[in-house]
């Protein structure tokens, strides 16, 4: 990271206290994820009693230059040249010939062969997939395998080279290069074609909310959901029985329908005023749209830790990217002629989808971006024909995928926000735009949440402490449709109708009556009905009970 010379003095100072504890010992100091920078690189090398350092190779090839500028003799080098954070194959001639290089350097006998970082973020054993086909298959490598690679580079350091499997690597890597799946011409071109253009809505803001506003004919303070209803046992079934070809899908479409119709009513007895369709046909916000996308591959048991005991199943991105036909049009519409009121449509965003994937490596992840972005928003403009009136469209991980250093973030976030903008740039005035963002310290990247351009953003709130509001007490101005959540999903208690006024009062102290929307900080698939109902009775009962108390104010 960027630490600056009290901080990295600190590590000097630590280290000199811990040497006569470390004596006798081989202590490794190991990081990863960047480029370390110089004046890190030199604090670090310097520590007293250590024996090793571990450099990421593979996201710091930087680093790479500082070492052949000055590492310390007669200390040893653990080289992580095989990515620990993706499920690529190493190309293992480049990598050898990087360590060969680094062998003149360091000294052959103080030259250690590693993984980036730890394997925590890759799946774990590729043995385990039945269902990739070969050639795909050919191009990666989980744990298990990076293990194998990691070890056939030692030996190949130490002259017994294993001809066979560095040869076999070899062509699977030159596959992968030429392969006709890998690159479709017209989304190169299309995607080329983005540049010139940053991609902004025609009107302002408050002009385009006024022209909503007329078609929408919302009250103040509008309530909503963020887009997903509980998923039962009993829906997890009908899913999974279609996905084994158990009921036909005739029988399926039926049991989602009823499904929605009954989130549909729900959410009118409730008085909700824009209304989602519960998204019970689908099993997860990224996969489920990667399935529909041409360039993705889904692995069977690819499964990598999210937080706690939460596992993903990230998607594979191994080639461009394009949308074959409509995804989501047809139970949008479906839910739309259930109910006068608007309904959302729902999409998950082309950062998000980038940042929960495992990304190509043979191109800049901008790029990547940037076709999923025109493949988004070539679903958006088909909603928008088939009568949607509200989409949204979540950016959940946006914040997440922000670089260490901070010299990086304004790339970053220019090509992530420029994304975004991309999905929705086509829309009339009288469409509006949602976008959605669950849990991360957004104060710092306010501008560029602003600039992204939205017409209405839903964030989380509730559960970080109302941190978020500080930001607008502190005066920045924010003139977008804006919802803060106003209670945890995370946790099943419920909050009071009073609690959640309370929260809608702090909220109206800094944001503006007209701009405030009322909804919860995040999806309801975890929770239960009996947890749901009562909840978002309350908070429907909260925001009228602040409508009346304004109105009579006024």
């Amino acid at each position: 990271m960027d630490l600056d010379s009290h901080k990295l003095h600190a590590f000097s100072e630590a280290y000199a206290e811990l040497e006569s504890t470390l004596s006798g010992l081989n202590v490794l100091v190991e990081t990863y994820f960047a480029d370390v920078p110089a004046e890190a690189f030199q604090t670090l090398t310097s520590l007293k009693g250590v024996t090793a350092y571990g450099f990421d190779l593979v996201r710091g090839t930087k680093t790479l230059e500082l070492i052949k500028s000055g590492f310390p003799a007669g200390k040893y080098l653990f080289a992580g040249v095989v990515d620990g954070r993706n499920i690529w194959a190493n190309d293992l001639a480049a990598s050898l010939s990087v360590l060969r290089g680094l062998e003149g350097v360091v000294g052959k006998d103080k030259l250690v062969v590693s993984t980036s970082c730890s394997l925590l973020h890759t799946a774990v054993d590729l043995v385990n997939e039945n269902k990739l086909d070969d050639e795909i298959k050919s191009w990666l490598a989980f744990a298990a395998q990076k293990v194998v690679e990691v070890n056939a580079l030692a030996k190949a350091l130490a002259g017994q080279k294993d001809e066979g499997f560095f040869s076999a690597n070899a062509a699977a890597q030159a596959s992968r290069k030429s392969s006709p799946r890998v690159t479709n011409e017209r989304v190169q071109k299309a995607a080329a074609a983005l540049k010139g253009s940053d991609h902004r809505r025609a009107t302002n803001v408050s002009a385009r909310l006024d022209a909503q506003q007329k078609k929408l004919n919302l009250p103040i303070l509008p309530t909503t959901t963020i887009g997903s209803f509980p998923q039962t046992i009993e829906l997890r079934r009908v899913r999974r029985e279609y996905k084994a070809k158990k009921i036909s899908e005739e029988e399926y479409v039926a049991s989602i329908k009823e499904e929605i119709n009954k989130v549909v009513k729900l959410q009118e007895e409730l008085d909700i005023d824009v209304l989602v369709h519960g998204e019970p046909e689908r099993n997860d916000m990224v996969e489920y749209f990667g399935e529909q996308l041409s360039g993705f591959a889904f692995t069977a048991n690819g499964w990598v830790q999210s937080y706690g005991s939460r596992c993903v199943k990230p998607p594979i991105i191994y080639g461009d990217v394009s949308r074959p036909k409509a995804m989501t049009v047809f139970w949008s519409s479906l839910a739309q002629s259930m109910t006068a009121r608007p309904m959302k449509g729902m999409l998950t965003g082309p950062v998000t989808i980038l940042n929960w994937s495992f990304v190509r490596n043979d191109q800049p992840r901008h790029e990547t971006c940037y076709q999923i972005a025109l493949a988004i928003k070539d679903e958006v403009e088909d909603l928008e024909k088939a009568g949607i009136n509200v989409i949204q469209i979540d950016e959940a991980a946006l914040r997440e995928g922000l670089p260490l250093r901070k010299s990086e973030h304004a790339f970053y976030l220019d090509w992530a926000v420029h994304s975004f903008r991309i999905t929705n740039c086509g829309v009339q005035d009288t469409t509006q735009i949602h976008t959605h963002m669950c849990y991360s310290n957004f104060n710092d990247i306010i501008h560029s949440i602003i600039d992204m351009d939205a017409d209405v953003i839903t964030i989380e709130n509730s559960r970080s402490d109302e941190k978020l509001l500080s930001v607008f007490r502190e005066g920045v101005k924010y003139g977008a449709g804006i919802g803060p959540g106003v209670y945890d999903i995370h946790s099943p208690r419920i909050p009071s109708t009073e609690e959640i006024a309370d929260r809608i009062n702090k909220m109206l102290a800094v944001l503006e009556t007209n701009i405030l929307w009322v909804n919860p900080d995040c999806g309801l698939k975890t929770r239960k009905y009996t947890e749901v109902k009562p909840a978002l009775s309350n908070m429907v009962a909260a925001a009228k009970l602040l409508r009346t108390q304004l109105a009579s104010a006024k």
